[in-house]
């Protein structure tokens, strides 16, 4: 996601590129102060001086520093989705779609180490706003899982139906692992827990 300064004078972007760049800057900024700094101790500052902004640009874009924490925060959630999405929609079978889905959401994280601290654990800490976006993007981790078992069941009529709180409790479950690995471990080895999260997945098939 790192967007690099663009040129200026003769050679300079269009304005609205220029202006989508600043953006993405700054997102990427606020997404790096928090993991650095906590959101509580961030300030708009320090995203002004990361993203190599002025003041008044920022507030061009931005009310505040909860909006412009919140809109980075639905970006990266975005390219995870859509990642999980892809990888689930390519595998040949439900089965192999939970390893995939899982390998996929794991990788991106531990790529993307600033927003994983970003996604797991300052989220809790931006506000109520923020923890229903928390809620519903947990939503839609259950209702991905939901829909991968109600696949698997058209292949294996043996399958028993899953009532909906469990696939809520394997998005809970599947959180906790991961957000623990994070604040002890780090985001880098985040895809060594895919066997962890495996078997939490598989319960609600067996």
């Amino acid at each position: 996601m790192s967007a690099q300064p663009l040129p200026r004078g003769r050679h300079a972007a269009p304005r609205e590129v220029v202006v989508e760049s600043q953006r993405g800057r700054m997102l990427e900024a606020m997404a790096l102060a928090v993991a650095e700094k906590g959101y509580s101790a961030t300030a708009v500052a320090d995203v002004i001086a990361g993203a190599g902004v002025s003041r008044k640009t920022f507030y061009e874009h931005f009310a505040n520093k909860e909006a412009c924490f919140l809109e980075a925060y639905d970006a990266g959630v975005e390219v995870l989705m859509a990642t999980i999405d892809d990888a689930v929609a390519a595998a040949p079978d439900p089965l192999r779609a939970v390893i995939d889905g899982l390998q996929a959401y794991l990788d991106v994280l531990a790529a993307n180490p600033a927003f994983a601290r970003t996604f797991l654990i300052e989220i809790l800490a931006a506000g109520p706003v923020a923890i229903e976006r928390r809620a519903a993007v947990h939503a839609r981790f259950a209702e991905q899982i939901a829909a991968n078992h109600r696949a698997a069941r058209e292949d294996m009529p043996e399958l028993s139906p899953v009532p909906a709180h469990r696939f809520r409790a394997c998005v809970g479950a599947t959180h906790e692992l991961v957000a623990a690995h994070l604040a002890t471990e780090g985001a880098e080895t985040l895809p060594t827990l895919l066997d962890a999260l495996v078997d939490v997945q598989l319960a609600l098939f067996r």
